[in-house]
Parts: C-alpha cells; structure tokens; sequence
C-alpha cells in the first residue's frame, strides 16, 4: 500500500479525533461555563440552539469551499480556527457574549466537520474499500479524552478558559502538523468535464442526495435523544439511582463506539445497505426493549442495542453522499451532515415535548418508528454510486 495513502488515512484518524477532543472539551465545561455566566438551564438551552444554528452555517459554506479549493487546504484551516475559537465560550460574563462565542465556535464546528469528512470520502475511494465507519469511531474517542483531560485540569484549579486555551493551542499544532500528510485533492470543475452530465442524471443524484439527508435526520435524532434522555429514562421511568441511570448513556456510546469499529469490515463484506438496513432494525429491537421492559438489566441491554444499532448508519450515509459525485463530495456531504445535524439538536427536545402528551418511554415509539422507516429505507444504498471502489495500489 502506498505510504502517502496510509498517512492520509491516519490523518484523517487525527483530525475526527481533534474534532472530537474539541466539541467534548466545550461540553465537561459547560456546567462551570453555567456558573460563570450566571444563567439558568433553560437561558443555557437557547444558547446551546445558537451552537448548533452555527454548526449548520459552517456546514454550508464548507462544503462547496472543499469542492472549489480542495481538502487539503480546507481541512487543516478550519481545524486552526476551530482550534482556535474554542477559547471564545469560556471568557464571556454575560449571555450576550456568550451567545455570540457559541455562534462563532459552532460555525468553526460546523466547517471542520464537513470538510474532514469530505476527505475521508477521498481517502475511502482510494482505498477502494469501506473506512469511514472507523473514522467516526475516532470522534468517540477524541470525546473521552476530551473528558480525561476536562477532570484533570479542573483537579488542577484551572478555569474553563485556561483549560480550553491550552487545549486550543494544542489542537493548533495538531492541525499544523498534520495537515501536510492529507491527500493532495484538487477540485474537479465543471467545466474540466469532458462529457456534461445529463440533467436527469443531475436531478436524480439530487433527489437521492435528499433522501439519504432525510434518513441521517431521522438517525441522528434518535442518537440525540439518547444522549440526552438515556439516564433520565432509568432514574425517572425505572426508578434506578443517578449513579447507576449515568450508566445507560456510557452503555449506548459504548457500543455505539464498538459498532463503528466493526463497521468496515461489516460493509466490505455484505455491503453498505445491509449495514444501514439490520443496524436500524437492530436499534429498533433495543429501543423497544427499552420502551416495554420493566427491568433495569433489560434496559441496559436496550440501550446497548440501540447504540450498536445506529452506530455504522451515519458514516453509510455520508459515505453515499461523498462518493454519489466525486467532483461534489463536499456539497453534498454538507447537506447530508447539515439535515442530520438538525435532528441531532431536534431530538430532545422532540422527546421532551412529546413528555407534555405522554409517558417518556411511551415518547420512545416515535425512535422505533424512525428505525424501522429507516430500515426500509435502506435500499436507497443500493445502487452502485454509493461507492466506486477503485484498485488500491498493488502491495494491498
């Protein structure tokens, strides 16, 4: 295997894994953030709204940026500003400025997530196999560590902006460093085309650049609800302590950390549809065990479901976004990860409304109905434009 290709590929690994660390470094600091501000939960959730509205400009923007300028300049560039306005939500007193800080560090987010993405999408093609499952693994995993380093330094006395501009300086070098060893992408115009594509052609990968955005909404807005009702479903329904509830948000990112890692070698050898259409079905069955057992032990098992379950259907999704028009990866990746991101913020609070009507695991049935819609969905990745696997050099 080609050299520069296996330091692509680990880039890649070192730039989900930054984006990650990042995001999880703003989150164990969001209670002391709380406390700085000297605002209330419900002033924090709006706030919070602003990050995600953030996320979502910078996914737009670049996405079509990757397309005209190329991975390798855009990647590492986003990741210096994310880097460096992770700093921006610790230094506000006031929710104003806070507000705009999360604004600011949401759209930094937001092009970093787009654009490593839509290298990885290159760095799957070249390969000419399923990798993109592994690469969002290496998100989870930036988190714990974000995690790791946000108890040590509050051990340590330091302030949330002390802690998060060391950790920003750091993701500055990380993003420096690495950038050199990306794959050296260069935009394919339009006009470079030797044959035009057919306008149908156009509109039909349109319509299906719609469909798989509308299925990774409905996905990641159950992952959404699980990070935020998970435990609050084992204290408040089941009756469970708050140390042991904790546990049911640990065992879904858990296997849904597993699952991604298995995913690959899952797809490689039964396809990518079969993983998006047994991994909903998988989450269905766990978050209807969730839903109806009266048993703390079965809910665990639940959760670990779901989590294995959803855990290889977003990288499906984005992957067959990437790979549906190489010379468009990153457009279309960013209206796959921007509807997804949508429902990621919507499924609490969808959840949360739907506690005003009934009971919280009775709100559940709306996951298992997203699930299996999904599930039947899933032959949308059928088609051969999901990915074109291409030989990898001679030596794989």
């Amino acid at each position: 295997m080609d050299d520069s290709l296996r330091g692509a590929r680990i880039a890649t690994f070192v730039y989900f894994s930054l984006c990650g660390t990042l995001m999880g470094t703003w989150v164990v600091n969001i209670p002391a953030v709380e406390e700085r501000v000297g605002i209330t939960h419900a002033t924090l959730g709006g706030l919070l709204v602003l990050l995600g509205l953030g996320a979502f400009l910078g996914m737009q923007v670049a996405g079509p940026l990757t397309d005209r300028l190329g991975a390798r300049v855009v990647v590492p560039a986003t990741g210096v500003l994310c880097s460096a306005a992770l700093v921006l939500p610790g230094l506000p007193r006031d929710p104003w400025t806070l507000a705009g800080a999360l604004l600011l560090f949401g759209f930094c987010n937001g092009c970093l997530d787009v654009s490593m993405n839509a290298h990885a999408v290159h760095v799957e093609k070249a390969y000419g196999r399923p990798v993109m499952s592994a690469f969002h693994a290496t998100f989870s995993v930036g988190g714990v560590l974000a995690a790791l380093v946000g108890a040590a330094t509050a051990s340590a006395g330091l302030s949330p902006a002390a802690g998060m501009a060391a950790m920003g300086t750091l993701g500055i070098a990380t993003a420096l460093i690495s950038a050199r060893a990306l794959l050296p992408t260069a935009p394919i115009a339009p006009k470079a085309q030797t044959e035009p594509v057919p306008a149908p052609e156009r509109r039909g990968t349109g319509r299906r650049i719609w469909i798989l955005a509308a299925l990774a909404l409905m996905v990641m807005l159950c992952e959404g609800a699980a990070n935020d009702w998970s435990a609050l479903h084992l204290k408040d329904v089941l009756g469970a302590p708050a140390s042991t509830a904790a546990f049911a948000y640990g065992t879904f990112a858990a296997t849904m950390t597993i699952g991604r890692l298995l995913a690959d070698r899952l797809a490689a050898r039964f396809g990518s549809m079969a993983i998006l259409r047994y991994g909903a079905t998988t989450a269905a069955v766990g978050i209807t065990i969730v839903t109806v057992s009266p048993w703390i032990w079965a809910a665990f098992v639940g959760w670990a479901l779901f989590g294995l379950g959803l855990s290889g259907c977003v990288p499906q999704l984005f992957s067959a976004a990437g790979h549906a028009d190489p010379s468009a990866a990153g457009a279309n990746v960013s209206r796959v990860a921007g509807l997804g991101y949508v429902g990621m913020l919507a499924g609490p609070a969808v959840i949360g409304w739907l506690t005003h009507l009934v009971a919280l695991n009775h709100a559940f049935v709306l996951l298992i109905l997203l699930c299996a819609i999904t599930a039947v969905a899933a032959g949308i990745l059928r088609t051969g434009s999901d990915r074109t696997p291409e030989p990898a050099a001679s030596g794989r």
